[in-house]
């Protein structure tokens, strides 16, 4: 791999690691957020 490769591979990971530490920071620090958050749930209706 060439150094251009790597400069740009390296700044791409950088980013999308960035990005999402900070959506989780953003989520985990603001008031409220986490009631904004969905999970997923499983609805069986063999069982109600």
């Amino acid at each position: 791999m060439t150094i251009g490769g790597i400069i740009i591979m390296t700044l791409s990971v950088g980013a999308v690691a960035s990005l999402f530490v900070w959506c989780i920071w953003k989520v985990l620090t603001t008031e409220g957020e986490d009631e904004k958050v969905h999970g997923f749930e499983i609805e069986t209706p063999d069982k109600d």
